[in-house]
């Protein structure tokens, strides 16, 4: 191909993968695949000497979005050469020392205070021109909105998400699909909102990295201008000192903690101490030649595809898996990674019995970064491994993706089994809707009786992504515990139509606890129960006469041990009307306390009236509007201690 014209290819590649990537989360691409094209084309560039105006060599970031204000940098915001060569690193420090820190994988904003206060906050954008955030980083927990200093400063740093915190964000998402991708993507998102509450909530900090501009201060070094924004409150990326023989060994130290670092990191940078000096380097029309940046040099290892496994989501979304022989990366053994689409599969060629390259990106996610023998022989699957159904292909933007078009199909109806294993239900500890999808992915588990026999699939579940031989023993273990439950709990789990954990534990005390007079139930008996309506009761006699409903009980009994014993309920506060409000200290949840006071006769409403009794709050002078409105009606307000002694008598 003439070098002109795979420039061409490469660019436009490389700027659409950037584009996808940094605006709508789209990952076309592998970070290995991005990093060899882009070095393919530097080395295309400096051959020929074409360099397009819109190539990523001399372009930094992204194009700023629609929706926010744009402003230009007071003082351009360039991105890092990069190495991934430590003799290189070691060369460009020559003898000069050197602040060693982390490469933090968020957003980089510049930070403006005048007279001690915050009045602008930017993202880097393209370099020269940014989009104006100040009301969101103003919502960042750890930003300082004022500091000590008069003077303008201005502050860069990146905004990151922890790993931890993303992974909770994550979970609250019951779409599985709806989920993001990675934090770095998520953080990006979340600073470049039109709502800062957005912002707030999804806990975004920032770590300073450099001050770029410092009217009336003197500091002649790096270290003391990191260590002047650590005493005006900023928080600041961890750093240590280095010269050329110490080098080395900073870098071991860095590869060994990343695997336990909770906020993302993709290398290390490399920043020259003296800042006098660096100030006499200047720059070229991308990097400041006063900083570099180290990347992980990811390990890498040769092994053969034997399986691609098409791990299913709650919409139908068939996510393609590439299962091969088992090697050792990083420390670890891995045998799977995810392809993330058909197109990246298709790229790479993939076939069965193919010998392909395995790495770990960022030395933490397993990837492929490309395929020796490219036969190309995978089929694309025209049925759901999971129902049989028939799948079908979508383009969305260019990414093909592989799609079940059963609604029957049981991967899309995770939702009840997550139900079912929740906590107010049977109580499985460990099994998130995403391992939900993933026993259900490897045919483990089909109907709600499979969840008790997970010892046939033992290995296969030991070798599923995030799962191990201690995960396994920790999900049979809670299993097992699980399968020793009370009718009320059964029943909840199941999800009839209408039947909360209340109602649940109402049918279950008016059949004092046996099972089959709960099923047996008409919509007479049902309507004679407090609590119960006719639309209620119409949908549980319906829901037990359905015979495929009956086939799953009686399957699941066989695999439980129901405790139908029974104690009249205690009488204590019959007839009083409790409402509860705030956290609590020794009941976990609210559900817990509203059980004790109902299986004592007495009733918990969801707002103040003056039928109320009792209002039960740990902050009895909060000005909260339950607080006020019993203030107001006379309603004796209690403490959760003060309730629980009320139970005990």
């Amino acid at each position: 191909m003439d070098q002109r014209k795979r420039i061409d290819e490469l660019v436009e590649k490389l700027n659409e993968a950037s584009h996808a990537y940094y605006t709508d989360g789209i990952e076309m691409m592998t970070n290995y695949e991005y990093d060899e094209m882009y070095d393919e084309l530097l080395a295309l560039e400096d051959e020929t000497g074409y360099i397009r105006d819109d190539s990523p060599s001399v372009n930094v970031g992204y194009e700023t979005a629609a929706g926010l204000p744009k402003i230009v940098h007071e003082i351009k915001m360039l991105s890092l050469n990069k190495t991934k060569d430590r003799d290189e690193l070691r060369a460009w420090l020559g003898d000069k020392e050197g602040l060693l820190s982390w490469k933090l994988d968020g957003l980089t904003v510049g930070l403006t205070y005048e007279n001690g206060r915050l009045v602008q906050g930017v993202t880097r954008g393209n370099g020269v021109e940014g989009e104006l955030i100040t009301a969101n980083v103003l919502a960042c927990r750890n930003i300082p909105k004022s500091i000590p200093y008069k003077g303008k400063v201005i502050v860069r740093g990146e905004a990151v998400i922890r790993y931890s915190d993303f992974e909770k964000i994550n979970e609250a998402i019951e779409d599985t699909d709806a989920r993001y991708k990675n934090p770095r993507n998520l953080c990006s998102g979340s600073i470049r909102q039109l709502d800062p509450k957005v912002t707030a909530e999804r806990k975004v900090s920032f770590y300073a990295f450099t001050l770029t501009l410092s009217e009336g201060l003197e500091m002649p070094s790096r270290r003391q201008k990191m260590e002047w924004m650590k005493s005006q409150g900023f928080d600041i990326v961890d750093y240590v000192m280095v010269d050329a023989d110490s080098l080395n060994d900073a870098i071991n130290g860095y590869e060994k903690a990343i695997a336990d670092f909770d906020i993302p990191s993709d290398g290390l940078v490399l920043t020259l101490e003296d800042a006098e000096y660096a100030s006499t380097l200047g720059a070229t029309a991308k990097f400041p030649k006063d900083s570099i940046a180290f990347k992980w040099r990811d390990q890498q290892a040769e092994t053969v595809l034997r399986e691609i496994e098409w791990s299913p989501s709650r919409t139908g979304l068939l996510n393609p898996v590439a299962i091969f022989d088992p090697v050792e990366l990083e420390g670890t053994t891995v045998s799977r990674a995810s392809v993330h689409n058909i197109n990246i599969m298709e790229d790479l060629k993939l076939g069965i019995g193919d010998t392909v390259v395995v790495y770990k990106a960022n030395m933490i996610i397993p990837q492929l970064s490309g395929n020796l023998t490219q036969s190309g022989n995978i089929q694309i699957p025209d049925t759901c491994p999971v129902c049989g159904g028939p799948t079908l292909v979508k383009d969305l933007e260019g990414t093909k993706t592989l799609y079940c078009t059963n609604p029957d199909c049981i991967a899309k109806h995770v939702k009840k089994f997550s139900h079912f294993v929740s906590r107010d239900a049977l109580n499985i500890e460990g099994l998130s809707e995403s391992g939900l999808l993933k026993l259900i992915g490897i045919g483990a588990v089909r109907t709600f009786a499979d969840l008790f026999r997970l010892g046939s699939h033992r290995e296969a579940i030991i070798e599923m992504e995030g799962f191990g031989k201690k995960s396994y023993d920790n999900l049979v273990e809670s299993a097992e515990r699980a399968s020793h439950t009370t009718p009320a709990r059964l029943l909840y789990g199941l999800g009839v139509q209408g039947i909360g954990t209340a109602n649940s534990n109402l049918i279950a005390r008016a059949c004092r606890n046996k099972w089959d007079e709960m099923v047996s139930l008409d919509e007479e008996d049902l309507t004679g129960i407090d609590g119960v309506g006719p639309v209620m009761a119409r949908d549980y006699v319906k829901y037990f006469a359905d015979e495929d409903n009956k086939a799953v009980i009686e399957d699941l009994l066989s695999m439980l041990t129901l405790d139908e014993s029974y104690e009249a309920a205690g009488t204590g506060l019959e007839g009083k009307t409790f409402v509860i409000t705030g956290s609590l200290e020794h009941y976990a949840n609210r559900k817990d306390l509203k059980a004790d006071i109902e299986a004592e006769g007495g009733k918990v409403a969801g707002s103040v009236s003056a039928k109320t009794d009792y209002l039960i709050t740990n902050d009895p002078g909060s000005g909260s509007a339950k607080n006020r409105a019993a203030r107001e009606l006379g309603v004796a307000i209690i403490t959760e201690e003060d309730i629980m002694e009320m139970l005990a008598k």
